[in-house]
């Protein structure tokens, strides 16, 4: 692998040139002489309409089939306007009448390419995706970097240069690697994917934004955990994380780990980073949250106000989780306001390991019944949770089951842990409302939440 970098290394070295004068853009209506791409191949007849790329016959474009690395110089040089009048070159390997020599050699009196040690440039052999990420975060002089991950490579000395290249162009928006949280630098570069690649540096419409995928799902080990904003003690604190925290890991930068737990996206040292424990009887920690509180009444009808119907509900849920020999994290425990991002992030710091927000619904007078929802961003658990408190609440509350629901409420989307939002019944309708002011209703709702919950756990004992 270290031979492999080093020529790459030599091969590519850094461009001083900036495209933004070309002022490219794109097409109101581009024509399309190949059969085999269609409409929706945008890049691919953004550069054929330009000039910038052939195809490999006059209706035939090859999107499947290999770059060379005479092709790569021969697109780039015409991206960013190097001369190309066929000439000899620097390399015994280029045939000085070939199309791409004058690219080449502008390229080599450019500094942006200088072949391999032995003094050839091997025109004809397959660009990888990784000599691609050099060859393109030079050539457009691309310097920025930020926290950008990609599980089959890694910040080691023997692929740093690598990494860091790879980095550039997704923060440029020029690549998002497969997908898949992975970049396969060692893959044959296809004319396709270059295409896509070089339009993207031409013309920020065509730009993709990078996401992280998680690659490990660890707890915290200890207490007052800092996040920091860099892979070192020398960068800031943004937040603090307790036992027993989850830590969804995106990336590795040496003994740090970057990744996010609640709201709070940051580095933290891998020593205090473990593999999460099953669930067990032991381990049976959640979090309830009640609903609104303080400044914020939540909805309001037939003389009851969410808030407090939140409240009542989520103490008794507390008391019988804690009868049954589960620990509990309440958000609120009394008449006070909190942010939603400060209820997901009270409950990782707490430790626990669940989080079930408890509302109350309104919408119309006839509308009418107990709902549980999740978000399925976040996993196959929050699924699973909503649906054990789900089966049992509405035959609690003697109304209409209106089912388990996939929603993106914030504290369900952006919380790491498995996490329900319950739906008591609806204010707005006056039978629902009269179960809601009842003690009676309300325990009964409180003993199916509770239930469902150790339903919950006795599930995750088991998986």
């Amino acid at each position: 692998m270290k031979n492999v970098l080093s020529k790459i290394t030599l091969f590519l070295v850094a461009a001083v040139f900036v495209i933004s004068s070309l002022g490219i853009q794109p097409a109101s209506a581009a024509s399309n002489p190949f059969k085999d791409v269609s409409s929706s191949d945008e890049e691919i007849l953004y550069l054929w309409n330009r000039g910038l790329i052939n195809g490999v016959s006059r209706t035939v474009f090859g999107p499947d089939q290999a770059v060379t690395r005479e092709q790569a110089a021969a697109l780039i040089g015409r991206a960013i306007g190097l001369i190309e009048t066929p000439r000899k070159t620097k390399f015994s390997d280029v045939d000085p009448g070939r199309y791409s020599s004058g690219y080449i050699q502008s390229a080599v009196d450019k500094g942006i390419i200088t072949g391999d040690s032995d003094g050839k440039f091997r025109p004809y052999d397959t660009m990888t995706r990784g000599e691609m990420a050099f060859l393109l975060s030079r050539a457009f002089n691309y310097n920025k970097t930020g926290n950008v991950f990609f599980s089959d490579i890694t910040t080691n000395n023997t692929s740093k240069s690598l990494y860091t290249a790879v980095n550039k162009i997704a923060v440029a928006g020029v690549s998002n690697g497969t997908g898949t949280g992975t970049f396969s630098p060692t893959k044959k570069l296809i004319r396709s994917e270059f295409a896509a690649f070089v339009a993207r540096a031409l013309n920020a419409n065509y730009r993709v934004a990078y996401k992280n995928t998680t690659v490990a799902n660890l707890n915290v080990t200890v207490n007052s955990l800092n996040v920091r904003t860099g892979p070192s003690t020398g960068y800031g604190s943004i937040g603090k994380l307790n036992t027993g925290a989850p830590f969804q890991v995106y990336g590795y930068n040496g003994s740090w780990a970057y990744g996010k737990s609640g709201t709070i996206t940051g580095y933290v040292s891998t020593a205090y980073l473990a593999k999460a424990a099953p669930a067990t009887a032991n381990s049976r920690f959640i979090t309830i949250d009640a609903g609104h509180g303080g400044s914020d009444p939540g909805a309001v009808a037939n003389g009851l106000l969410e808030k407090n119907i939140n409240l009542d509900v989520s103490k008794r849920v507390e008391a019988k989780l804690k009868a049954k020999g589960i620990k509990v994290y309440m958000t609120r425990s009394t008449d006070v306001f909190h942010t939603l991002g400060a209820r997901v992030d009270k409950g990782v710091a707490s430790g626990s390991n669940a989080f079930v927000s408890i509302h109350t619904n309104a919408a119309t007078a006839a509308a009418s019944g107990s709902e549980t929802f999740y978000s399925a961003s976040v996993g196959d658990d929050s699924k699973q949770l909503a649906t054990f408190i789900q089966n049992r609440l509405y035959k609690a509350m003697d109304h209409p089951n209106r089912g388990v629901k996939n929603y993106g409420f914030q504290v369900l989307r952006t919380n790491p842990l498995p996490a329900a939002l319950v739906e008591l019944g609806f204010i707005t309708n006056q039978y629902d409302a009269a179960k809601l002011a009842s003690g009676t209703y309300k325990d009964r709702a409180a003993t199916a939440i509770a239930d469902g919950i150790q339903d919950y756990y006795n599930w995750k004992a088991k998986n």
